[in-house]
């Protein structure tokens, strides 16, 4: 039965790990990064053992199909090196896959190391690994600051507009609601910062507490 279940993980280790060249790369985000934070948890865990390191990433629902993948990748790395590799590249995409759908948010595979992820989130985990959001906030702030500014530009160049100048009227509204449009989105975003998950997360975190 061992050797049964060795030889089903490691074909579905093959075939999934196919994803992580033949997926789509248009959809950035962070946890789905092989050196992203999910991904980092879970080689954590398989090296010592403790499958709670992962169980933090993923919703209630899909505890009990992460628990049964990390023992079957933990008894297949025993197998033989190139084993272990394909277990481990099962066990990452299944994490993320069901960390992803606990988002609410499709899964399109793993995505390579070293990605070009923008200043911000790079700012963010390094405030949180150096417990100062100072840096953060400079980074933050200049670009707020300069996205605000150079919309304001754009109105006010447009202001003065001749009322009898019907185009140059339009040119300015063009330009003036995308500016409130932004401006507003600004605040909605700092006044609620909510969770940071998606509608479709919140709906479903709610149906599960109410499991409980």
């Amino acid at each position: 039965m061992k050797i049964e279940t060795s030889v089903r993980l490691l074909t579905a280790c093959a075939i999934l790990s196919l994803t992580i060249f033949l997926a789509p790369a248009n959809a950035l985000a962070h946890c789905d990064g092989l050196d992203g934070p999910v991904v980092k948890a879970a080689q954590k865990a398989l090296e010592s053992g403790n499958v709670n390191l992962v169980l933090i990433w993923v919703q209630r629902e899909y505890e009990k199909e992460i628990r049964i993948a990390f023992q079957n990748t933990l008894e297949v790395r025993e197998l033989a090196p190139e084993a272990m590799e394909l277990a481990d590249s099962y066990f990452f995409e299944t994490l993320v896959r069901l960390h992803r759908a606990g988002e609410g948010e499709p899964y399109t595979g793993l995505k390579p190391a070293g990605r070009d992820l923008g200043p911000a989130i790079p700012a963010a985990d390094k405030a949180l690994a150096e417990g100062s959001a100072r840096p953060l906030l400079k980074l933050l702030t200049q670009a707020l600051q300069a996205g605000v500014l150079e919309q304001f530009r754009q109105v006010m160049a447009r202001k003065d507009y001749d009322e009898d100048d019907v185009q140059a009227g339009r040119d300015y509204v063009e330009a003036y609601v995308p500016f409130l449009q932004y401006i507003e989105r600004i605040y909605e975003t700092v006044a609620n910062p909510g969770d940071g998950h998606p509608r479709e997360f919140d709906e479903a975190r709610l149906t599960e507490e109410k499991r409980h």
